[in-house]
């Protein structure tokens, strides 16, 4: 199995950690998160939601990841902003609901922790009431602020707060107010202990269906697989892969240890995490994207790296010059400093079977496509400096994506924030969880999204924009795909990042620079289909 692989290797690396006088005092530090309910089970005591005896033996622990997510600064939520073609009808969304989320265990379940047990934490099953979860806040008809606005300010407020945990971990915002690009916006804003992004992009799938067709669910993205090698080269990408993943992992051991990203604007302070974030989107052309990958043969993925580095590098050129003298804005003459390189902790889904896939299938047992928090993450180096030409950009990101697939360091990662907590308890597995993206500049992950327009529960979808909040970085990208859009979103800390909408701009701004700069090569699209981001 990968985690008796690897497990040689978490002990190692956790030897560096309790070695570490600055780890732990930074565990010491660290403030408290808001702890499940604990329950002390008594027979036949059914009050509330105390549980009998008896019915804790089928009850199921929650997994190292999922644990993982309670503790203090790694405390994480994902939130979800669904537009809609037309006004919510509550009634009809709770009526469905019913039918589709809650018949899943993880959203009609409660996350408990035993004290007679040493502090264990189950899933316990109870009794779902959708009036304390679906929320409809009266709209207001002469708003003081613009309805965009007024959206962005509600969901900074929803992450400035948590969940009640005597219910289960999610709650759903019906907004039926109209926005420039949807006529209301659903807003789910769920825990990450329940699912990471492919399993919850999996269950609001099931709770869809095609916009063309109302009885048909929609079509489910899969993801090619690479073709293995044959020959003598097998074995020199046998050793290479032994070799880059030895390095990353020293990489990780340094990390953790001493090595951070240099301060620049975009590094927030210590407890970022705790902050309330702005949460913001933009679309752009999927298909525009899909011809940049096919015209520099790479990635979508890798695409989408290019043009955040593009656009950090335009912001940040920008940044340097406050109450300077501008030095300019080209490759020769800019206001950066020199060498400036900062990291991303790249999101990766490791499950054994890529892709996105039915509710069905993850919830089988024995699956490959499984349910849960299968990711891990690697250490990707982002190249910052302005650059004459802008097919630079896709360059460096290809050449970066490249090297990291040729190794297991996210494959490694997962397998030693699972095996840590079990061995050593979640106290210390949380250094890993925290300590090394915490010290990286920004967090960026993407999901496959739809292949074509959908509708939730009858309310045709214009966008689907997911985040998080909670992490300990100041600046976090998403980017997901839905029919023939790529929407990106941002979730910033205001005090580090105070003009996100000036930061999309140019990263607007360098996609379209990079499009042109294709489209000057004389290229002619041929392929714009798409299996999926193309995540490692």
């Amino acid at each position: 199995m990968v985690e008796a692989r690897h497990l040689s290797i978490s002990i190692l690396l956790l030897f560096f950690i309790l070695k570490s006088a600055s780890t732990m005092e930074t565990l010491e530090g660290l403030k408290h998160a808001l702890k499940p309910i604990r329950i002390v089970p008594k027979e036949g005591d059914e009050k509330g939601m105390v549980v009998k005896r008896h019915d804790q033996e089928d009850h199921q622990p929650l997994s190292p990841m999922a644990r993982l997510f309670h503790e203090p600064d790694c405390n994480l939520y994902v939130i979800a902003m669904i537009g809609s073609k037309t006004r919510i009808d509550p009634d009809v969304v709770k009526a469905n609901l019913v039918h589709s989320l809650l018949k899943h265990p993880r959203f009609s379940s409660l996350q408990v922790m035993e004290e007679e047990k040493g502090g264990e934490m189950k899933w316990v099953p109870t009794k779902v009431d959708l009036e304390k979860h679906v929320i409809v806040p009266d709209m207001c008809s002469d708003m003081e602020t613009s309805s965009d606005k007024y959206v962005e300010d509600y969901i900074c407020n929803l992450t400035k707060t948590t969940l009640d945990f005597s219910k289960p971990l999610w709650d759903l915002h019906l907004l039926n107010v109209k926005t420039s690009d949807a006529e209301a916006v659903a807003v789910f804003r769920i825990h990450h202990s329940l699912g990471d992004g492919t399993s919850l992009m999996s269950l609001l799938l099931a709770c869809t269906r095609k916009a063309s067709d109302p009885t048909a669910l929609p079509s489910v993205p899969m993801m090619k697989k690479p073709k293995s090698s044959a020959g003598s080269g097998k074995w020199w990408k046998a050793f290479r892969l032994v070799w880059n993943t030895i390095i990353d992992v020293l990489m990780v051991i340094a990390t953790v240890l001493f090595l951070k990203d240099r301060d620049t604007p975009l590094r927030g302070p210590p407890n970022v995490g705790s902050t309330g974030r702005r949460i913001i989107h933009r679309t752009i052309s999927l298909e525009d994207v899909v011809m940049i990958k096919n015209a520099m043969s790479t990635t979508v993925n890798d695409v989408m790296v290019g043009i955040t580095q593009a656009g950090l590098s335009r912001y940040l050129n920008r940044r340097y010059a406050e109450g300077k003298k501008n030095k300019g804005a080209t490759e020769k003459k800019n206001n950066l400093p020199k060498n400036l390189s900062i990291r991303a902790t790249q999101f990766v889904n490791i499950r054994p079977s890529a892709g996105i896939h039915t509710l069905a299938e993850m919830m089988e047992k024995g699956s490959e496509a499984k349910w849960g928090n299968w990711i891990g993450y690697v250490l990707l180096p982002l190249s910052i400096a302005l650059r004459d030409n802008p097919l630079d950009y896709i360059q460096k990101a290809k050449e970066a994506m490249d090297r990291k697939k040729a190794s297991l360091e996210a494959l490694y990662i997962h397998s030693m924030a699972r095996s840590i907590p079990n061995l050593f308890g979640t106290k210390t597995g949380s250094v890993l969880c925290l300590k090394v993206p915490s010290r990286t500049t920004i967090w960026f992950s993407n999901v496959v999204g739809p292949q074509e327009e959908i509708a939730f529960f009858g309310h045709p979808i214009a966008y689907i924009a997911p985040s998080c909040f909670g992490q300990p970085n100041a600046l976090m990208i998403h980017v997901v795909s839905y029919a023939d859009k790529m929407n990106i979103i941002l979730s910033v800390d205001e005090s580090t990042v105070p003009d996100p909408h000036q930061l999309f701009d140019d990263l607007e701004e360098s996609f379209n620079l990079i499009k042109n700069a294709v489209m000057a090569r004389d290229y002619t699209p041929q392929n714009v289909t798409w299996q999926g981001p193309g995540l490692m």
